[in-house]
Order: C-alpha cells, then structure tokens, then sequence
C-alpha cells in the first residue's frame, strides 16, 4: 500500500501544495498588520518592513544606496526581486506584492532543491520529507534564507559526488548568502587532508590548498568589489551580529531571563565561540571513525551544535538544518520530531511578542524555553545519532531504494 502510494504520487505535487500553504501562511495579512496580527497568525515577514526601510520600493542599490544588513548575495536577491517587484506591479506595487513575489522566488528554489535531491538519487521517502516540509510552509515567504539553504544542499551533493572543489566553491558562496554554509568548507579541508586513499602527504596537503584557494576566491569574487565600494554598509551585517544581545529562543537568553547564569554581550560572543568550537572539535573527533571517508557527513552535527551554541537562535534558522538532516540522518525519527518542535518554538515565540502588544493568544518565556527544550532534545539525539550511525541507505547506493520509505518510522 506505502509503496503504491509513494509511487503514484509525484512529490512534485506535494511541494506544489506545500507552497501554497506557505503562501497563504504568510500572504493572507497582506502588509497592512494591525492588532499585531503578524504575531497572533505567524504571518510576519521581514519583507514587508524591507520594502520601505531598506529602499526596496525606491528602488535603491542595497550598500550602495541602502543599509543591508545580510552578505552580498542575499541583498543582491532583495534588489533582484525589488526589481521584479516594481517591473510587474509598477506604480502600485506595495510590501504585499514584494511579499508574493519573495515566497515565489523562494517557492522556485525549494523546487531547485527538490530536482538536485531527485537526481543525486535521494530516496523517495526523504524527498517526500522535504516535498511536504513544515519549515516551508513556516518559511517561505518569511525572508531569503532559501538562497543559502539551495547552495548548502548543492554544496553537500557535490561532495557527496567526490567533486569537492565545486562543493567547496558553493560552501562559500553560500556563505556569501548567509554564513552558516561555512562550516562545511573545514569538513572539505580535513577530508582533503587525512583522505584514506592511499595519497601522499604532498599529494593530500595540495588538494587541501587547492579547496582552500578555490573557497576564498569564491567568496572574494562576490564579496571584494561591494566592500571596496561600500565598506561600512557590505561590514554591518558582521557588526551586527557580533553586536546583537541573543533572541529569545536561544540558550543563553534563556538561561538569562530564567535567573540562571545572566551574561554580557562579550561574554555571550566569548562563551558561545568556545562552546561551539570545543563542541565541534569533540563531534569531528568521535564521528571522524565512521564517517573520515565523508566527513562531511559531519555538517549536520557541527551545524546543530552551532544553533545550539550560538546567542542567536531566530525560528528560521530551522530552515537550515531540515534540509541537511534529510540528506545526512541514517533515520528520520528525530527528523520528525525536530520538525515538530520547531512549530511549537516558532508559535512560542511569536505569541510571546502578541502577550507582549496585549494580544491573545500569548505565550511566556516559560513557554519559549519548553519549546526550546523540546527542540534541543531533537537536537542532540540527531548530533549523538550521527556519530554512531552509518550513512543513510541513499548515500551507500545512490539511488532511490523503496525500502528507506519505512526510514521514517524506523
């Protein structure tokens, strides 16, 4: 019956559907958002506050002419689609409209994903997995993570393909979206460099150099003539982030407004830094046994425990790791699970801003940290699993198996 199923139905269509279902998540409060209705529905944005405040609609060059507090290649879409924007709507084109035409953009990219995970021979189960994700519906039209999320998922298939320089170059790219693909490129370097097949050290140490090369010239192609022209402007998404308090669904605000260990902004970039680093260091180190011939298999683990870690835990930054479990977790279990809780954090910490405006529903702190906790929980069995479990069916045969579909259960 699953097998039927799974065969008659193209996932296509379900992504399809699950596109809409963003749309109209996001689509159905318009701009106009009174009775912090972008809070009680989940319906914000951060479209619609760009459209004016960062010279969308006027149609302003983002570093150039516009604050843009995201890497090149993200505000370069922002532009891209402003432009899209005042081209098909012209005069009377409003927020609303650059809002339809992000989840559209965003729509197109989830189907880019979509055919890379059909062709690199991604198990149908996990395609469905992805095809009906709630992430997407959450986080479709919610900002512009999407680009990076495409060049991490086109990043690990290139790895897994063996063309690690393309993977690397994309990595890189990638981060010149968002910076989270980055973690990937020391994965690449350690694989170059400790690679088990027979080559020397000279041979080793050349390829390492050369993803090294190819990495940082990747990101210097898109990222040099934006900071030589606009310093300031192309350097405040770096200051802003090394200058944000943390948001409220991350561990160290938690753990501050719970009483528990209150900390600085220095402390708190101190602090998550050596975490993370001591953190990934452990993960690399025990997973290393397993998965040295693909470490980076590994990118999983390493980027769960940097959301973990890091002051800055914002509800779409789900959106990056969903994808990356599906291709990497030997099961999807504790996929599902994660999934789960991230609906439950993304509506507790929305509600809390509606108790905040003395809307209703509303939600605590309290409620933010269970949700948390319950992702965490998610977490940490997807970073424990991934250093003791083998790589999934997929990755071992490289094509569709119709026995991963009862991956999901088992």
């Amino acid at each position: 019956m699953t097998e039927r199923w799974t065969q008659r139905i193209d996932p296509r269509w379900v992504l399809a559907l699950t596109c809409l279902l963003g749309w109209a998540f996001k689509g159905h409060c318009g701009a106009a958002w009174g009775g912090s209705i972008q809070y009680v529905t989940g319906c914000y944005s951060d479209a619609v506050p760009f459209w004016g405040l960062r010279g969308v609609s006027a149609g302003q060059i983002p570093y150039l002419e516009a604050r843009m507090e995201y890497p090149v290649l993200t505000g370069l879409l922002i532009w891209i689609e402003g432009f899209v924007t005042r081209s098909v709507f012209g005069a009377s084109a409003t927020a609303a409209h650059f809002l339809f035409v992000v989840a559209a953009v965003n729509a197109a990219l989830a189907f880019l994903v979509l055919r890379m995970l059909r062709r690199a021979g991604v198990d149908r189960a996990r395609q469905y997995a992805w095809a009906g994700a709630p992430p997407l519906v959450l986080y479709l039209g919610h900002n512009w993570d999407m680009l990076a999320v495409t060049f991490a998922v086109a990043a690990l298939l290139s790895a897994r393909s063996g063309d690690t320089p393309r993977a690397a170059s994309l990595a890189a790219l990638g981060s010149a979206a968002k910076l989270f693909p980055v973690l990937l490129l020391p994965l690449l370097g350690l694989g170059a460099l400790f690679s088990r097949g027979g080559s020397s050290v000279a041979r080793r140490v050349v390829m390492a150099s050369v993803l090294v090369v190819v990495a940082v010239g990747s990101w210097a192609l898109v990222n040099l003539p934006v900071a030589v022209l606009a310093f300031t402007n192309w350097s405040e998404f770096y200051a802003f982030s090394s200058e944000r308090s943390g948001t409220a669904g991350s561990v160290w605000e938690i753990l501050a407004q719970s009483g528990w260990w209150a900390t600085t902004i220095p402390e708190r970039n101190l602090w998550s830094a050596a975490l993370f680093l001591g953190g990934t260091t452990l993960i690399v180190a025990a997973g290393w046994r397993r998965h040295g011939a693909r470490p980076w298999i590994l990118f999983a683990p390493v980027l769960a425990w940097f959301l973990l870690t890091n002051k800055v835990y914002s509800p779409q930054f789900d959106l990056w790791l969903y994808p990356v479990l599906l291709l990497t977790s030997y099961r999807l279990r504790p996929v599902a699970w994660f999934a789960a809780a991230d609906v439950a954090a993304y509506f507790a910490e929305f509600w809390y801003f509606a108790g905040l405006d003395g809307q209703h529903p509303a939600a605590t702190l309290s409620d933010i940290a269970l949700a948390a906790g319950f992702r965490a929980g998610a977490m940490l069995w997807i970073i424990g699993a991934a250093l003791v479990r083998p790589a999934p069916l997929w990755i071992e045969t490289g094509r569709s198996s119709t026995d991963d579909v009862h991956s999901i259960a088992t």
